[in-house]
Parts: C-alpha cells; sequence; structure tokens
C-alpha cells in the first residue's frame, strides 16, 4: 500500500496522475463536486437514508437530503495534457468515518468543501488532514440560500493558516468545479518540490 506521502505516479505517455481527496462535513457537496467535474462515469456508492440511520446522523440543515455515500466517490479528470487527477470523495457522516484512513493513503493533497450555514462541519476534515501532514484547501459551496461571506472571512472563522487558500465555487457547475481543482493543484506545486519536479518530468516525457 502506497503511503499517505508518495510522490506522484507517473504513467506511461509522460502522464503524471495525482491522487486528491474530496473531504468534508455531510451534504455540502462532495459527491455534486465529483460527478460535475469528472471526466469518466463516476463511482458513487450512495445509499438511501432509513431510518436505521435516525439515531445517528445529524440532518441539521440538510433535512431534505435523502442519500449518503457509503464508502466512497470516485471520479477522474484531465487538468492538461500531461497531468491527471483521480478524485476520491470521502463519506461525510461520523460513523462512515473510518473509511478516511484508508482513502488517504497515497493522497498528495485535499479539498475541503465547507458550508457557510454550517462551517462547524468543516472542522473533522480540517483537522484529519492537518494532523497527518496532508495539504488541503477549502472550498466554499455557493448554496443558493446561504449569505455570501469572502474567502478571507471564512479563513479566519475555520482558523486556517494564512497560506492555506480558499475559494468560493459553485459544485453544480463542470468550469467552477474544475477551477477547484486548479486552485489545489497550483497550491502542491508551489509548496511541494517533490510534485513540481514529478509534475514537469511529465511535461517533458
Amino acid at each position: 500500500m502506497a503511503s499517505k506521502h508518495s510522490d506522484p505516479e507517473a504513467l506511461g505517455h509522460g502522464l503524471t496522475a495525482l491522487k486528491i481527496l474530496v473531504s468534508g462535513g455531510f451534504g455540502v457537496g462532495k459527491t455534486t463536486l465529483v460527478g460535475s467535474v469528472s471526466e469518466v462515469r463516476p463511482l458513487r456508492t450512495e445509499e438511501d437514508l432509513t431510518r436505521a440511520g435516525s439515531g445517528t446522523d445529524d440532518l441539521s440543515g440538510v433535512e431534505n437530503k435523502r442519500t449518503t455515500t457509503v464508502a466512497l466517490d470516485y471520479g477522474r479528470i484531465t487538468l492538461r495534457d500531461d497531468l491527471a487527477v483521480y478524485l476520491f470523495g470521502t463519506p461525510g457522516q461520523d460513523r462512515f468515518w473510518f473509511m478516511w484512513d484508508e482513502l488517504s493513503n497515497g493522497a498528495l493533497g485535499a479539498v475541503v468543501i465547507a458550508d457557510t450555514r454550517r462551517l462547524e462541519v468543516s472542522f473533522p476534515a480540517i483537522d484529519f488532514f492537518e494532523k497527518r501532514g496532508v495539504p488541503f484547501i477549502v472550498a466554499v459551496n455557493r448554496f443558493d440560500n446561504a449569505e455570501y461571506h469572502a474567502p478571507e472571512d471564512v479563513g479566519a472563522a475555520l482558523d486556517l493558516d494564512p497560506q492555506v487558500p480558499v475559494i468560493v465555487f459553485d459544485a453544480r457547475q463542470r468550469t467552477s468545479g474544475k477551477q477547484v481543482l486548479i486552485t489545489l493543484v497550483r497550491y502542491l506545486l508551489a509548496s511541494q518540490p517533490r510534485v513540481r519536479d514529478d509534475a514537469d518530468a511529465g511535461a517533458g516525457g
């Protein structure tokens, strides 16, 4: 099993692949983001919410949600001819958090999706990546009934390091979601020499 800090996988024909996690609380838009940007049919492990989880699942703020991811979401997008990003969406509910450790193996970075109506659900994902030293950015999903907050205000509310990028986006729109991934990759290239060197090697292969 690859370590969570393994180098990007160099594929044939000069193509470099990055494994990225899409994380955050329940109902923030992880499945929607993976589905909107993936150039292949996304793999989803959604199941209907049942009465069995009524005493466990916190539906505050997402009372109308009817399904939940129980394992992972998976998708792929090619950001440029020599760079492919493999997306692994984590389950958001507390009872499925045991999956996060396994999914984080080999991941070079992460997107933490935030909902400004329920910012508190972002803290577990932020704590998870900070403790493991996995670089991440925060992407604020622009819900129709949510008040707009400037990225710097969201970063301050989440007590983020000032270097961590915060971007506002719409998970339903492919171009908006793609910009989130480009922001993360640029952050990784700027902060991790190994990622930058391998990406450059892919371009020259």
